[in-house]
């Protein structure tokens, strides 16, 4: 996957860390840090933004390179609805989901930890990343919306890495009963998604 792919968005978090703006990767791009397996092209990044972030924004990403509208944040943020940075240049968009936007995600920023982002281009830097138990929540709540098979693949590709201890310290540390409170929550239906994928994985063996 070419590295520009991702740049606008690598620029973007930096920028985030730059002005003190709370934020967490979610979805699948975090997912891929824990052992998900699938190609995707979007990253996505839930933010909590005041209106000081929003004039840093704003002012980082200026015209006529760049499209990024002030009152468009504080209305999404108001409304609870997606909002981009546009690159005009490179045709390319980052989305920023607003803490407002339903579900919510205030449990994903607040359990969040720093991973290693590392560029092909040899660039290194720490950014904030929903944990391998939020990004499943995450997972479970979207297939509870649309049953898309893309996010049970992602789940055992996640549970595998946990089972397989890809990563020692975040097997040890992996909540299960964490996710069956959620998931007992969001419905029947979703519970038992979620057990059966446990069985499937069969993380207890």
């Amino acid at each position: 996957m070419a590295e520009e792919t991702f740049q606008l968005y690598f620029d973007v978090l930096q920028t985030l860390e730059k002005i003190g703006a709370p934020y967490v990767i979610i979805g699948a791009f975090a997912g891929t840090f824990y052992g998900v397996t699938r190609v995707t092209l979007d990253v996505d990044i839930v933010v909590d933004l005041n209106e000081k972030h929003i004039q840093a924004l704003a002012a980082t990403y200026l015209p006529p390179r760049f499209y990024t509208d002030s009152d468009q944040m504080r209305d999404s943020i108001r409304l609870g609805i997606l909002f981009n940075i546009i690159d005009t240049s490179e045709a390319r968009k980052v989305d920023l989901i607003p803490l407002t936007m339903k579900p919510g995600y205030h449990f994903a920023l607040k359990n969040r930890l720093r991973r290693e982002i590392a560029t092909k281009g040899g660039v290194r830097f720490e950014a904030w990343f929903a944990r391998p138990e939020d990004v499943i929540v995450g997972k479970l709540m979207a297939w509870k919306e649309g049953r898309s098979f893309k996010h049970e693949s992602d789940i055992r590709d996640i549970l595998t890495a946990i089972k397989l201890e890809d990563d020692p310290e975040l097997s040890a540390s992996f909540d299960p009963a964490y996710i069956d409170h959620w998931a007992s929550q969001l419905g029947h239906d979703v519970e038992q998604f979620w057990q059966n994928l446990q069985d499937i994985i069969n993380l207890e063996n």
